[in-house]
């Protein structure tokens, strides 16, 4: 018997090992971009309380020279409580669309509300110059810009997870190993957003 016959059994092995340990990575993908998709969206919600944390600071702060500006305050404070009351953990980001949407809104709420406060300051001059507004507006404008940075690295993560679950050979290894994992909710623009802004000489 020649040769290569006899060492057909242990090649056909040898490649079905080869095989298995080359799909080792493709069936650890999808859990690993579920969890990493699960950290983006920790690192959103560490933003938005960060955000939240600052606002009572600067809710006093402009209280104390806007006297005039009760509702605008009333407004950030009111969103600020909307805010804080819907929660959303990473498991409603695949079971729960709903909860999602009314977090996206209340966070949406809130940057308007924080919005208005900001521009209804411009009106008091020794608001603008005290040292304590300045810190906390430039603590905010940060935070603003790390949620944006937070939201991308999440839309990022989201993306690649939920394109790995629907292509193949991932959809059918879900369909048999991760039958669980399901796609991500993702952020979407807000409808003021969507507007041109309207600008008036």
């Amino acid at each position: 018997m020649p040769f290569i016959f006899r060492r057909l059994p242990l090649l056909v092995m040898l490649a079905l090992v080869a095989l298995n340990l080359s799909a080792c990575g493709q069936v650890n993908q999808l859990p690993t971009l579920d969890e990493k998709a699960k950290a983006a969206w920790a690192e959103v919600l560490n933003q938005y309380q960060r955000r939240t944390d600052l606002i009572p600071n600067l809710v006093e702060t402009v209280k104390g020279y806007a006297t005039h500006e009760q509702s605008t305050l009333v407004e950030v404070t009111e969103a600020r409580a909307k805010a804080t009351a819907v929660t959303v953990n990473a498991g409603d980001l695949t079971q729960n669309p709903e909860a999602f949407k009314q977090f996206e809104a209340s966070q949406h709420q809130l940057s308007g509300a924080l919005s208005h406060l900001l521009v209804a300051s411009e009106r008091y001059p020794d608001l603008k110059a005290d040292q304590n507004f300045l810190e906390l507006q430039s603590q905010l404008e940060g935070t603003e810009n790390r949620i944006a940075v937070a939201r991308r690295d999440y839309i990022a993560a989201v993306q690649e997870y939920n394109t790995a679950l629907r292509t193949i050979p991932n959809r059918w290894i879900a369909s048999v190993m991760y039958p669980d994992l399901k796609p991500r909710e993702e952020f979407t623009i807000s409808a003021e957003a969507e507007e041109a802004p309207k600008v008036k000489f």
